[in-house]
C-alpha cells in the first residue's frame, strides 16, 4: 500500500489502496474528503482559517480552510470524484497552549474548525465525523480503500472515525 505524507499547509489526493498521512496537528485541521463509490481521497493539513488577510507573495493555498478545501475538491474532481458523493471527516484544532486572555484571536484551533466546518456547509459536503479541539495533538491516517479516518495521539488513545 502506498503511503502519501501530508505535511502542513499542502492538501494530496490518492485512490485505493493507498493510505494519506498527516502528522502533528495542534491546532492545524486535517480535512479528509472522500468518495467512496469511486474509493477517491483527499487530504488538506490546514494551518490557518481565512486567506483574506494573506499577501500575494507566496500565496500558498494549501494553508487556509477557505482556499483548500476548495483546491481538494477540485482536484478531487480531476481525479474522478464525483462532488455529489464526497463527504468529511475533520481532525485537530486544539488550543494547544494555555491563553490568559479569551481574546479569540488567539484562539487559531477553534477558529480553524469553524472556518473549515463553514466551508463545507457552503460546498454542500456532508460533516459525517470529527474529532475537534482538547488540548491535545494528532497525528490522522486516511484510508482511501475503506474511508475510515485514524485519530492517534499520545495519552488519548486511538480513535477510529
Amino acid at each position: 500500500m502506498e503511503i502519501i505524507r501530508v505535511g502542513m499547509g499542502e492538501y494530496k489526493t490518492a485512490k485505493a489502496p493507498a493510505m494519506l498521512v498527516s502528522f502533528g496537528l495542534g491546532s492545524c485541521v486535517g480535512v479528509a474528503l472522500y468518495d467512496g463509490v469511486r474509493k477517491i481521497g483527499g487530504l488538506a493539513h490546514i494551518m490557518l482559517p481565512d486567506s483574506s488577510l494573506a499577501g500575494k507573495k507566496d500565496f500558498n493555498p494549501g494553508k487556509f480552510a477557505d482556499t483548500a478545501i476548495e483546491h481538494l475538491v477540485a482536484e478531487l474532481k480531476n481525479g474522478g470524484a464525483s462532488t455529489k458523493n464526497l463527504v468529511a471527516k475533520i481532525a485537530g484544532g486544539a488550543q494547544m497552549f494555555q491563553l490568559k486572555s479569551e481574546n479569540s484571536v488567539m484562539m487559531i484551533g477553534k477558529r480553524n474548525v469553524e472556518a473549515v466546518r463553514r466551508k463545507l456547509n457552503q460546498l454542500n459536503i456532508d460533516l459525517i465525523a470529527e474529532d475537534v479541539e482538547g488540548n491535545y495533538g494528532r497525528t490522522i491516517e486516511f484510508c482511501c480503500e475503506t474511508g475510515k479516518l485514524t485519530v492517534k495521539t499520545i495519552g488519548h488513545g486511538i480513535k477510529i472515525l
